[in-house]
């Protein structure tokens, strides 16, 4: 059965020879390209992989542009530098052509295997006025080589994503520009319509890195161009009345899946109209700089009326910029507010709020969720809308609540009381995830060697919901981790050698959460080891981590700890601004779920959840 992958989701690859496949209702170009450690492409020009040019090795060469492509992989022939390959698609020229992605159906990539199965898909959706786009990526970590949509565009072209991959920009038109010997010829194909168009944002110049134009936008498509050129700007589309928003209203084959795209692609539209209207901003006040720097740098105008008059009609031009790039802001962040207001009613227990009244109704659920809620995503800009933050479930990174300092802007503080805020968190987060499991689905570990998380965690100990506490101290800690770092060997020997049936009666098949409080409170030098090992091999396995720590408490570690840090996701008992967006790199304000003040629905959870695990039910 073929997974099918969106935007951000990765999987590992049990190959390394496979094919990247394409799919298309008209002619499209592929490319790829290699890249290093720093981001950029290895070996310049010599690591870009276009029709019509010798492949960097490891690669086979593309083919012109067609409505379907193969290109064969080889990651074990890859040079060793190579960190990254990136699969990009491109729009062809010649008459009829199409000039932006907005105006196709959506193109898929698959992963193929050796014997041509269908592992993985990707629908690249999502575009409107790009001419190229980062379909996939194949990169290593950890030795291993795994897949992930990307479904980054450039409206620029491929020249304006080579020249993002660290070639200079003349090199780039010119790798560009070789595609020209391999043009297409028109398809016939009926007509489709475009989507209904709303409102359209401020025009941003083409070859930028990223498309800020609101997704829910129709910019009227500029004229074509051969294969890889880059168009010209496009005009603005006629306003009319916006749609409706409609929960659910995305891709996906459940109305789980659906809901969880659909916040995505709200946290991305988030993302990109502020990344606009923060771009206009600037570039206002430069422009005005510049403005006011050209009157002072000519004596004759520096003075008098004439200069008054120069700095009066630059101030205005400034705010004139300013409000457009307000007036259009306002009206995306009120599109999104609406969409907020009705897809937020509609979310499951995993994905909603505690405030939701849908908690009210609670039943243990027969099926692990798609992904899980761990809090808010919030900017500036729009303070009063919020993004539900998602992970996908299981965990593929542990996480770590800081209960030890907060970014707050001007520096670093530690508020009072945040040590018992941190294991209220930890608490809460756990009961999300074992509500969300199925009866036996997911048993929850707790190491708190000095039982300082004991008041935290109670409700959940006296309900029957934690597995049996081990010893005090260090002796407990021990037979905790040494208990799972066997679980994980076990099973992991058990996958290897195609052998799952022959895991010893008894074992625990659910999943295994491990939350280490305090850490690293009762942790001798040998433990610390074991946690690394859970953290990093313990995912893949069904083994995850909850870790609630201040690392200044770990500092007599040194840097024997830093890829344990730098492998968990941190976040907040407090609201915090740290975690950034995968499009434009905004730093977002972190606000961890709480129960609202009064409210019973954590006692109505967890007794309903204890009452799900009973023998017998």
């Amino acid at each position: 059965m073929t997974a099918e992958l969106v935007r951000g989701q990765n999987q590992a690859l049990p190959w390394t020879r496979l094919e990247i496949g394409v799919e298309a209702d008209r002619a499209l170009a592929l490319g790829a390209v290699l890249v290093g450690e720093a981001g950029h492409a290895l070996g310049g020009a010599e690591g870009v992989a276009l029709p019509g040019a010798p492949p960097p090795p490891g690669l086979a060469a593309p083919g012109p542009p067609a409505r379907t492509h193969r290109l064969a992989v080889d990651l074990g022939a890859l040079p060793s530098a190579a960190t990254r390959l990136d699969l990009f698609l491109a729009l062809p020229g010649g008459p009829g052509a199409p000039a932006r992605f907005g105006a196709l159906a959506a193109p898929r990539v698959l992963l193929l295997g050796p014997g041509g199965e269908k592992a993985a898909g990707f629908a690249v959706t999502g575009l409107a006025e790009e001419t190229a786009v980062v379909a996939v990526e194949l990169y290593r970590r950890n030795g291993a080589w795994k897949i992930r949509a990307v479904g980054q565009g450039y409206q620029g072209g491929v020249p304006a994503l080579l020249t993002d991959r660290g070639i200079d920009p003349e090199t780039a038109r010119r790798l560009a520009a070789g595609a020209q010997a391999h043009p297409v010829a028109p398809l016939p194909a009926a007509p489709r319509p475009d989507p209904e168009p709303v409102p359209a944002g401020p025009a941003t110049p083409s070859g930028g890195r990223v498309d800020y134009t609101h997704p829910g936008r129709r910019p009227t498509a500029p004229a074509g161009g051969h294969p890889y050129a880059t168009p010209a700007p496009a005009a603005p589309a006629p306003p009319a009345a916006p749609a409706a928003p409609v929960a659910g209203d995305a891709s996906g084959w459940s109305m789980e899946e659906r809901l969880h795209n659909q916040v995505w692609g709200m946290f991305e539209d988030l993302a990109r109209t502020v990344a606009a209207y923060r771009g206009a901003v600037e570039f206002a006040e430069d422009r005005r700089e510049r403005e006011l720097d050209a009157v002072l740098d000519d004596p004759r105008s520096r003075t008098g009326q004439g200069a008054a008059d120069a700095r009066a009609a630059a101030s205005e031009r400034y705010e004139t910029l300013v409000a457009r790039a307000q007036e259009a802001l306002d009206r995306d962040l009120a599109q999104l507010a609406a969409e907020s207001q009705v897809v937020e009613p509609a979310l499951p227990p995993a994905l909603a709020g505690w405030e939701s009244p849908v908690w009210h109704a609670y039943r243990s659920p027969e099926q692990p969720p798609l992904s899980v809620r761990l809090g808010d995503l919030g900017l500036p800009e729009a303070p009063e809308l919020r993004i539900p933050m998602l992970v996908r479930l299981p965990l593929e990174r542990g996480l770590w609540i800081d209960a030890g300092r907060l970014s707050d802007g001007e520096g670093e503080s530690r508020p009072a009381g945040l040590r018992a805020l941190a294991a209220g968190s930890a608490a809460l987060h756990a009961t999300r995830l074992l509500a969300v499991h199925p009866p036996g689905g997911l048993t929850v570990h707790l190491l708190d060697p000095a039982g300082s998380g004991a008041a935290a965690f109670a409700g959940l100990r006296n309900a029957g919901l934690l597995a049996p506490a081990p010893a005090a101290g260090a002796a407990g800690v021990a037979e905790v981790l040494e208990r799972l770092t066997r679980r994980v060997d076990l099973v992991q020997m058990a996958v290897r050698g195609g052998a799952r049936d022959a895991l010893p009666p008894g074992l625990d098949t659910a999943e295994q959460l491990l939350v280490v409080h305090d850490f690293p409170h009762g942790f001798d030098d040998r433990a610390v080891t074991r946690l690394r090992y859970l953290a990093d091999e313990g995912p893949a396995v069904g083994v995850h981590l909850l870790l609630v720590a201040d690392r200044d408490d770990a500092a007599g570690y040194g840097p024997l700890l830093d890829p344990l840090w730098r492998g968990l996701l941190r976040i907040t008992p407090l609201p915090d601004r740290h975690l950034a967006d995968p499009w434009v790199h905004h730093l977002w304000t972190f606000t961890p779920p709480c129960v609202p003040t009064g409210s019973a629905v954590l006692e109505t959870v967890v007794g309903a959840t204890a009452r799900a695990r009973r023998p017998g039910r």
